[in-house]
């Protein structure tokens, strides 16, 4: 089960940016917005202090307490005699399928995973750096539906599933390609990973993430990776993350098992993520969720270590509390941020990098409740020190629904997030002290050559909102937030360049999907 969950084209117009008051803003606007979305950004450096909720002698609890969850209760690996071999000669105690770990042993195995590496991407300009004080934003995961540019909800198709891939490689502040995108159901079940990992590789050049709904569709992502980069760079180094669910509470089944032990095996990423819907999967209490979040973490974690020694994996989790009416999941609410910084400051503890969060709504549409719910799970997702961040971009109505509008707004935030994680500039230029002698008492800094110097990056310039007056805003057609964003994706897809890719590279991918989708007949089940 997975979670319901060279650079862009500077096109002319150059950056983005809102338009000035006074009778030529909507020209100049319309100048800017009419070319590429302005210069890529990499992956984040953090530069702000991390937001913690639990004392020392909290984490130890926890701790504690997942430790007793490990040993007295146990995790199930199902249908998977392998690895309940492999649990049995490491020392765990195995019981059917139910394994029982020793205290500490979990632990020890995870001393060879790496707290930090790279994830490359074929523009090594795109490779990003995962854990320590990086952070990494990836589009929405998942959903079978999308809402178009055209107003309606509808099953997702593959034509959906690679403008979000162009939109993802078009954003600023998306690092990531991501994975999923959206579900393309015009395509067989079977065969569809092939048409989704070929659009990462073809139509973007930033890092992205494999099949993980069969373990030969893991295997179809390797040999694919293996194309691209060369078989000793893949053997060498991570190409690809993927999400290993946990099916909680304290399950792995073996789908999720066959595609860990395949990405481990060839020493590519994986993120061992309890799917979390509290009060249904996990305790109602944070304290609680957080126990049974760390045992299933500690165990799926450990587990890619006895694959292979050294394969990079990571912390992760995605919890969401329930309405306790309807049993509906519920978003943007205190208790799953407290259990991102909590979880965040337990993978810091084990020295793993950590994913969760994103900009998650139950909304159905691109409103205030969405921007107030993804704000309120994106802020508290960076301020935890989060290394990938999943759903970043484009979610909505509960990861049912990946939204073109939506995805538009998201990366506005992004980018404001970016310049956020930027912290304080303290540099001399930062201080300003000859800004503030020069402008002296009773004056203005409008025209100070401090001002004119900065004034095109000083403060973060929003692509969607609008802060013209309201004659202005009336004489422009009264555009809301995601009737701009609609403009805009429209924009961004019509100007859409491919990034350049070796043709005999291209070919070569192309001939193995179109091998492997002959060697099998179509599936819809």
């Amino acid at each position: 089960m997975t979670d319901i969950s060279s650079a862009a084209g500077d096109a002319a117009g150059g950056r983005r940016g809102r338009g000035d008051r006074g009778g030529g803003a909507a020209a100049r606007r319309a100048a800017r917005a009419g070319g590429g979305p302005g210069d890529q950004l990499t992956y984040i450096t953090r530069k702000v202090p991390l937001y913690e909720v639990l004392s020392e002698e909290g984490l130890a609890l926890i701790e504690a307490n997942a430790d007793t969850v490990l040993e007295e209760i146990g995790i199930e690996f199902r249908d998977d005699a392998e690895a309940l071999s492999l649990w049995r000669q490491a020392g765990a105690e195995v019981k059917g399928e139910r394994v029982h770990f020793p205290r500490g042993l979990c632990r020890a195995l995870l001393k060879t995973a790496p707290a930090v590496f790279t994830q490359h991407a074929r523009n090594p300009a795109r490779s990003v750096r995962i854990g320590g004080d990086a952070t990494v934003f990836a589009p929405v995961y998942g959903p079978p539906f999308v809402r178009d540019l055209d107003g309606r909800r509808r099953y997702a198709t593959i034509e959906d599933f690679r403008n979000f891939v162009k939109l993802g490689y078009m954003a600023p502040a998306i690092h990531h390609s991501g994975g999923t995108l959206c579900e393309p159901v015009d395509v067989p079940v079977n065969k569809r990973h092939l048409d989704m990992v070929l659009a990462h590789m073809t139509l973007s050049d930033k890092p992205f993430m494999g099949s993980v709904t069969a373990p030969e569709r893991a295997e179809d992502t390797v040999a694919m990776a293996r194309i691209l980069f060369g078989d000793d760079f893949v053997d060498e180094n991570a190409v690809v993350i993927n999400l290993i669910n946990a099916n909680s509470p304290m399950v792995f089944d073996e789908t999720m098992l066959g595609a860990a032990k395949v990405y481990a095996r060839a020493n590519q990423a994986t993120i061992i993520t309890p799917f979390i819907l509290a009060g249904a999967m996990s305790p109602v209490t944070v304290a609680g969720t957080l126990t049974q979040v760390l045992a299933e973490v500690l165990a799926g974690a450990a587990f890619t270590q006895l694959i292979r020694p050294g394969a990079p994996v990571l912390f992760g989790t995605f919890a969401s509390s329930i309405s306790m009416q309807s049993g509906a999941p519920t978003f943007g609410t205190p208790e799953p941020s407290l259990v991102s910084y909590g979880a965040a400051q337990l993978a810091r503890r084990l020295g793993l990098p950590f994913r969760t969060g994103g900009a998650l709504c139950a909304s159905k549409v691109p409103d205030a409740q969405a921007a107030y719910e993804s704000a309120n799970t994106l802020n508290s997702t960076l301020l935890a020190g989060t290394n990938f961040v999943l759903h970043a971009a484009g979610w909505l109505e509960g990861g049912l629904a990946s939204c073109y509008e939506k995805f538009m707004m998201d990366i506005d935030q992004l980018g404001m997030a970016q310049k956020f994680a930027a912290g304080v500039d303290l540099s001399e230029n930062g201080q300003a002290m000859d800004a503030i002698r020069e402008v002296g008492p009773g004056s203005h800094y409008l025209g100070c050559t401090h001002t004119q110097a900065n004034f095109q990056t000083a403060f973060y310039r929003s692509s969607i909102a609008d802060n013209n007056s309201f004659e202005q805003w009336q004489a422009e057609g009264q555009k809301t937030a995601p009737q701009r964003a609609n403009e805009m994706a429209r924009r961004w897809l019509a100007s859409y360049e491919a990034p350049a890719l070796d043709p005999a590279i291209a070919e070569g991918l192309r001939d193995f999907v179109a091998r492997r989708k002959a060697s099998m007949p179509d599936a819809f089940t």
